[in-house]
């Protein structure tokens, strides 16, 4: 039997991956123009994910227009971003959850760089 996701495996993921973005060079610019609270940015990242996995209801945002709106944050920022999550995934979850959240991941990060490109005039093929 597998097991599911749970809250808790959510809230983890997601402490570490933000303990990964403050250490790497490009992602921890970037969030640190925008982020002053730490734990508050991450109980808001965490709600989304448990909103788009456990169907919570307690997210309240638009993903897309606050990475617009924040103006420094690029296309190119996608593929770091997924690959800083991906390895934490894989490291805190057994592999069928970790590529399952991940597969997720993908898709709302082509869906944003899309958006970015979009709105920036850039194609993006």
């Amino acid at each position: 039997m597998t097991r599911s996701l749970t809250a808790e495996d959510i809230n983890v993921v997601v402490a570490k991956f933000y303990a990964a973005v403050r250490k790497d060079s490009t992602l921890s610019a970037v969030f640190n123009n925008h982020i002053d609270d730490w734990p508050e940015h991450e109980q808001k990242i965490a709600a989304f994910w448990r909103n788009a996995i456990l169907r919570e209801r307690s997210y309240e945002g638009n993903p897309m227009r606050a990475h617009q709106e924040a103006g420094d944050v690029t296309v190119g920022h996608f593929p770091i971003w997924l690959g800083l999550f991906d390895e934490v995934l894989m490291a805190e979850l057994p592999e069928p959850l970790a590529q399952a959240w991940s597969r997720l991941a993908h898709r709302i990060g082509q869906g944003l760089s899309y958006g970015l490109a979009a709105n920036s005039g850039v194609p993006q093929f």
